[in-house]
């Protein structure tokens, strides 16, 4: 969308230089990550920038509402209740597809999550594509002015509330095995905070341990939780010695509750032009008889895990557990990013973090994907180039 940038970009391009690009990152852990990687940044001008930013207030003005936990509580009646809630989440992902209507570009909000995103990964991606390509030092993937040292402070803060790294842990099932596994080598190598499996926690009274590579114990005193619930319902085969319903003496970085408060689960509360018509399955009067125009999703699911794109009135009707799953009006994404054969769709998300001390999220960096699809995933850019996970870049 600057097509300054996306001109040189395009024309110091070369397959050679994405492989170089992908050895690069490949090479920090002799691991390739699985998912997809873009061929190129996306580029965003002042004009969509403007947008996103006015599309975000409009999200946290709604999470800062004085009633918003009792307006969500009934999103954790659904779903495990995590003891010791915090006041607010302490990460935000606000995602935006970038869209046409009435011939103009436009955000709309596709999901919004009170949980992690890639944060670590994404710190790196910017130097990594600066190193391929160094004109891209003029440009910046941070909100307000913060420089890369700044956003690592931030970071770190966040996840670590000035513990020792040691009794601080990045929990997942079976982390070996995830697609972003990047991110935690990257938390790991960056912060110092070691990567544990749910299934290796130990429990004794309300204390939670994990052992170190020495063997020695280690008392676990923040969590920086990366685990997803629907995911940890379908492993029935993991043994764990705790259960996230426990009263445990532990702080959260990331407490699990904000993951279902701050879901789809609110999307139909959000109203204005960034915002597009959701209805929550359990309050729909009628069906539609355009059911072409829309989406039924689960509510929190990740990933895409369950969304149906072309809707059929049996697949409401089949629903069982109608609280759980939302209709949503489709988009219209505008193909915008030039790639060197046909121009390719964007999302983007805007990663924010909550101070404990603040009185609102502050914006820091992003994540896009770039799709050909019919929807942002992979099961709709599979054999494409020019499509997956990428970094939008600013004017300084």
């Amino acid at each position: 969308m600057i097509s300054k940038y996306r001109t040189l970009f395009n024309d110091q391009f070369s397959l050679e230089k994405y492989q170089a690009f992908q050895d690069d990152i490949a090479a920090d852990f002799n691991y390739l990550p699985t998912f997809r990687m873009a061929e190129t940044p996306f580029f965003i001008s002042n004009e969509l920038k403007l947008q996103l930013l006015e599309g975000c207030q409009a999200v946290i003005d709604l999470i800062q509402r004085e009633d918003f936990k009792k307006l969500t509580e009934p999103s954790l009646e659904l779903n495990i209740k995590v003891p010791n809630e915090d006041e607010h989440t302490t990460f935000l992902a606000i995602d935006f597809g970038v869209c046409e209507e009435d011939g103009k570009t436009i955000p709309k909000l596709i999901e919004v999550q009170g949980f992690p995103s890639l944060y670590n990964y994404q710190y790196i991606l910017y130097d990594k594509f600066k190193k391929h390509y160094p004109f891209l030092e003029e440009l910046t993937p941070f909100i307000n002015g913060i420089s890369s040292a700044e956003y690592l402070a931030i970071l770190e803060d966040a996840i670590c509330n000035a513990h020792p790294k040691e009794n601080v842990i990045l929990l997942e099932i079976e982390p070996e095995k995830q697609n972003t596994k990047i991110d935690f080598y990257y938390c790991r190598s960056i912060l110092g905070v070691p990567i544990v499996c749910v299934t290796n926690l130990i429990k004794k009274g309300k204390l939670l341990f994990y052992k170190n590579e020495q063997g020695a114990e280690i008392q676990v005193k923040r969590i920086y939780n990366r685990v997803i619930f629907d995911e940890l319902a379908l492993r029935s085969d993991l043994q764990l010695q705790f259960s996230f319903s426990d009263d445990l003496d532990v702080e959260w970085a990331g407490h699990p509750n904000w993951f279902f408060r701050i879901s789809k689960f609110i999307l139909p509360f959000l109203k204005g032009k960034y915002f597009i018509e959701t209805t929550l399955l359990s309050e729909l009067k009628t069906i539609p008889e355009d059911l072409e125009n829309y989406v039924l999703k689960p509510l929190f699911s990740f990933s895409g895990t369950g969304v149906i794109f072309h809707v059929k009135k049996e697949d409401i009707e089949a629903v069982v557990d109608k609280d759980l799953y939302i209709l949503q009006k489709k988009v219209h994404y505008i193909p915008i990013v030039q790639s060197p054969d046909g121009k390719v769709k964007a999302e983007v998300r805007v990663l924010c973090i909550w101070k404990k001390d603040e009185t609102a999220p502050q914006l820091l960096c992003n994540l896009v994907r770039l799709s050909r699809g019919e929807m942002i995933g992979v099961k709709f850019n599979k054999d494409k180039d020019w499509v997956g996970g990428t970094l939008g870049l600013f004017e300084r």
